[in-house]
């Protein structure tokens, strides 16, 4: 199945809080969008692997995914190096996305960055013809490399390269978040605090998206960086 966006996580739920608003949005356009994520966020406070798998089976079900994989990397320890290259490059040779969204280029979670620099590399490697990649069927790949790669922002700020409106996606993207009920606010809980459990922190991600918003005059935005120059094919395209 060929995708036309591809967007790698180092966590289950990171898509969902970065850039799923930017996912629909494209969807809404005809676009075929899925999420690869690296691990399955065991290392979590809350929660463990088997709750946080159902929680994204019903976050992919809401924003409506024509494709979600679990690398199942080792939460906290993968690395940047030939096995795990490869396996992200077997992935998107196998959906030959035209676009692929990645984690934050840094963060205050060391895997954010890590997981963005490895995603990166393999974006560059799955265009060489010379390394050798086969499918679930043991059938060569062909060589693919993604028109762009975009890096979504996460729990630290950074300051975008440009913004989505999101404004008549926001709703379900608080949805797809509330769907990982073990990471995030839920008064009834008995798990133990962290840094993405509370009120203020869910209330957090409609601030930053109004912000974000307010500064291309829409109500919600998502940002993106980049690493080379982006062009757009006319000045009507931008806000």
């Amino acid at each position: 199945m060929k995708l036309d966006i591809l967007a790698f996580a180092a966590h289950p739920d990171d898509v969902e809080l970065s850039c799923s608003g930017t996912l629909l949005k494209h969807q809404k356009l005809g676009l075929k969008i899925g999420i690869i994520d690296l691990t399955k966020g065991e290392l979590g406070t809350r929660g463990n692997a088997e709750i946080r798998a159902l929680e994204s089976a019903q976050a992919s079900k809401i924003l409506n995914l024509s494709a979600r994989e679990n690398l199942g990397f080792a939460d906290g320890f993968f690395k940047n190096d030939e096995e795990h290259l490869l396996s992200v490059i077997t992935k998107i040779r196998k959906y030959q996305p035209e676009i692929i969204l990645a984690n934050a280029i840094e963060d205050r979670h060391p895997d954010h960055a890590r997981a963005a620099k490895l995603v990166q590399d393999a974006c560059f490697y799955a265009g060489l013809v010379k390394i050798n990649t086969l499918d679930e069927n043991n059938i060569p790949q062909l060589a693919w490399r993604p028109k762009s790669i975009f890096h979504y922002i996460q729990y630290n700020y950074i300051k975008p390269d440009f913004v989505i409106d999101i404004s008549s996606e926001m709703d379900t993207k608080i949805n797809a978040v509330l769907a990982y009920s073990s990471q995030f606010y839920d008064p009834n809980s008995k798990e133990p605090e962290t840094p993405i459990s509370s009120l203020a922190f869910l209330n957090s991600l409609k601030e930053r998206a109004s912000d974000l918003g307010r500064m291309i005059n829409v109500n919600y935005a998502e940002g993106f960086t980049t690493t080379r120059i982006t062009g757009v094919k006319n000045l009507m395209d931008l806000y």
